[in-house]
């Protein structure tokens, strides 16, 4: 079993709040616009990163992590991409690639709106934890944690900071 933190649009922005929440977690997932490096070598020295880039984010973070990240977690295959919009409207850059091989877990950022759905016609799980920086225009700073036990994926909860 695995205790997964799931966070994106960090914006270089990282607090003592949101490093309790790593600190429970056995892993931690950044879905992009991480901002500066200082934001994953905190969360590396603390657990397992699994990060993207995204729009915001220069080119010696986009040299470190990858557009797109698929993986597995125990039985559970999961792709995380910064930009990949919702069901049924993915992003034309992935739309094909998820309807010919869909993960169980679809995990996106970008647009700092939380949304946590079920495709049923691909039957995957999209998550989109929003924002946990300061920036952009969210009232609300949000990341997701949840587990992984073999198949399946539980325990999913959101956790809410105000700005």
């Amino acid at each position: 079993m695995k205790k997964i933190l799931l966070l994106s649009d960090t914006h270089s922005y990282i607090d003592k709040k949101m490093i309790k929440y790593v600190k429970q977690a056995d892993e931690v997932w950044h879905a992009g616009d991480i901002g500066d490096l200082h934001v994953t070598d905190t969360l590396k020295s603390l657990k397992q990163l699994h990060a993207v880039y995204g729009n915001i984010d220069n080119s010696q973070i986009r040299n470190e992590f990858p557009k797109h990240l698929k993986f597995k977690c125990e039985g559970v295959n999961v792709w995380i991409t910064h930009i990949g919009g919702y069901p049924p409207k993915y992003n034309s850059q992935v739309r094909d690639e998820l309807k010919r091989n869909p993960p169980d877990i679809f995990i996106t950022g970008h647009s700092h709106i939380l949304k946590i759905m079920h495709d049923k016609t691909l039957n995957l799980l999209h998550i989109n934890p929003g924002a946990i920086g300061t920036h952009g225009f969210h009232k609300v700073r949000t990341m997701v944690r949840f587990e992984i036990d073999g198949k399946n994926i539980k325990k999913l909860e959101v956790i809410e900071f105000q700005r």
